[in-house]
């Protein structure tokens, strides 16, 4: 049986990208995230979290426990976490010392989200973890190795994360396949589906989850969350003015030409032929465009056909001002 939830019932979070913008500085990009924080912790929103990448000239969030400490500092009831930690690039003994530092600086407010893929291109990847192979064969045992490193049955091993021994630290699994629904299920933990980037697998991805999803300790129930772009302005003309932004990011990744993200323009007419066009829309499919009148029936319709738990929206928007009206609007539509 489906388990139907209103709108006003169901949680929303960021993601947060920390896309650098076209005469727009580094420090300016992360104190903007920091402001947007603060804004969608008043608003009410239930998380903030930021992404893994690496070798991307225009994305700021690299070092991202760093980024979460910052942003932890300057919140007060926001959890804060990773969307996520790919694993596979790090010992998950230094994962485990990171968040056990930060969740015992900001106790019962970080999160720990997981992933497999390794978020860059494979010299960065191989730079990143010294070694050859590439693979993410081994990303289960990785998870258990760091679940082992909070667990309070270490107490007695001869390798220990301090801090973060024995720490309460949610996992989170993150998947943009079908591959981590499995695992997410087995592990009996929470899942975030990334399909603001990857729509293609996200309904297969949460009937696996479901169906296999076995208790846990901490969870005796599936808990999903999907990810989806949103830009939501005053009016139809201005919001679809907003999502140029986005359009032309997605353009430079599909022709390999990465660029800052650029300032809205009033048409995309002549910029994309009509093949990237259909590339770009079709990557973009779980993205909410309009006001926020007209963007709730295609919301809810989108919480129903998933059963969503919990809703994370990213919206790289140019002018910072927009962008956080937009998430106060997109506030308001979900209410």
């Amino acid at each position: 049986m489906k388990r139907y939830k209103p709108l006003g019932d169901i949680p929303v979070s960021v993601l947060e990208l920390a896309v650098i913008g076209v005469d727009i500085t580094t420090k300016e990009t992360l104190n903007n995230s920091l402001n947007l924080a603060q804004h969608v912790e008043a608003l009410g929103y239930r998380r903030f979290w930021v992404a893994e990448h690496h070798n991307m000239p225009y994305i700021a969030s690299s070092a991202t426990a760093v980024l979460i400490g910052y942003l932890a500092q300057g919140t007060t009831t926001l959890r804060v976490g990773s969307g996520g930690i790919m694993l596979p690039n790090h010992a998950p003994l230094v994962i485990a010392e990171q968040f056990g530092t930060l969740e015992s600086l900001y106790p019962n407010r970080i999160d720990l989200g997981l992933g497999r893929a390794p978020g860059t291109d494979g010299l960065t990847a191989m730079a990143l973890r010294r070694t050859h192979d590439l693979s993410a064969n081994y990303f289960p045992e990785q998870v258990a190795e760091l679940q082992g490193f909070f667990s309070k049955n270490n107490a007695d091993a001869k390798v220990r994360a301090f801090p973060g021994d024995g720490l309460e630290v949610p996992l989170w699994i993150l998947g943009s396949s079908t591959d981590s629904a499995h695992l997410a299920a087995k592990l009996g933990l929470p899942y975030a589906f990334a399909s603001h980037f990857a729509p293609e697998q996200i309904q297969m991805a949460s009937q696996i989850y479901k169906s296999e999803f076995q208790p846990s300790d901490k969870w005796e129930e599936p808990y999903f969350m999907a990810c989806v772009n949103a830009m939501i302005a005053d009016t139809e003309e201005e919001a679809n003015r907003l999502a140029t932004s986005l359009y032309n990011m997605f353009l430079g990744i599909i022709r390999n030409d990465r660029r800052p993200m650029q300032k809205p323009v009033d048409s995309m007419d002549g910029l994309w032929s009509e093949q990237e066009e259909n590339m770009v829309y079709q990557k973009l499919a779980c993205t909410f465009i309009g006001t926020k009148d007209s963007v709730k029936p295609d919301l809810q319709r989108f919480c129903d056909v998933l059963e969503i738990d919990e809703l994370m929206i990213t919206s790289p928007i140019y002018d910072h001002q927009a962008r956080l009206k937009s998430f106060s609007l997109f506030k308001q539509a979900v209410s």
